[in-house]
């Protein structure tokens, strides 16, 4: 019985990576949809923005079964719970990609400020990172790497506090960007959410391996 339990954990475990790589996909669509002004791939993505909800379903109710017939022992129990809560918060970072590309249609063909959409970029690639690290501890269960996440956070709220003086700054000079800057608040703070959803994703990887529940980051004030 137990062989059949691990069996199919794997195959959760399996299905809960494949939307691990979509929705860090999804980032890098939304984010990059909008520095590229590219409307055509935003409206794709939000015509699009039920697939990871859809997935995100599939994965819940292989781990609601598996607990109910499978009646797993306390330590496969904590890997399923793990899987259920990290789940959900990897739907969390593909509506907040979405929420992106919602933007990227509305900003369409108004003035920009370059200079805040590289702290954007740069802000991409690291939740990027972020999520690619966060996965691997997770199939590696690497508590030290998970916790490494505190560090890629850090980065990723200093960015945020820097894009959001630049944005200020950057209306002041060039008043044409209001629409854009309006925009830009939005895409940082979804960006910075995010970041907070990984570092989510990296608590529960330790608790996957050790059992121990604590938050990696305090809340902060915004």
């Amino acid at each position: 019985m137990h062989e059949i339990f691990l069996d199919e954990l794997k195959k959760l475990n399996a299905q809960f990576m494949e939307m691990g790589v979509l929705v860090n996909d999804l980032i890098d669509k939304g984010t990059r949809s909008f520095v590229e002004h590219d409307k055509k791939t935003a409206q794709e993505m939000i015509a699009e923005d039920k697939e990871v909800a859809k997935e995100a379903v599939k994965i819940e109710k292989k781990a609601l079964e598996l607990m109910a017939l499978q009646q797993p022992v306390a330590t496969d129990f904590r890997v399923v719970i793990s899987i259920l809560k990290a789940t959900t918060d990897l739907e969390r970072i593909g509506e907040n990609a979405n929420s992106i590309a919602v933007e990227t249609v509305r900003v369409k063909g108004n003035p920009r400020l370059p200079e805040v959409e590289k702290v954007i970029s740069n802000m991409t690639h690291q939740v990027r990172e972020m999520l690619v690290q966060v996965l691997t501890a997770y199939v590696q269960e690497d508590e030290e790497n998970a916790r490494q996440m505190v560090l890629g956070h850090a980065k990723v709220f200093k960015d945020y506090k820097n894009a959001r003086q630049m944005i200020i700054d950057g209306v002041e000079q060039e008043p044409d960007a209001a629409v854009a800057s309006a925009s830009y608040f939005v895409i940082i703070r979804l960006l910075e959410r995010i970041s907070d959803h990984i570092v989510n994703l990296a608590s529960w990887v330790i608790y996957k391996t050790s059992g121990e529940l604590f938050e990696l980051i305090k809340p902060k004030k915004k």
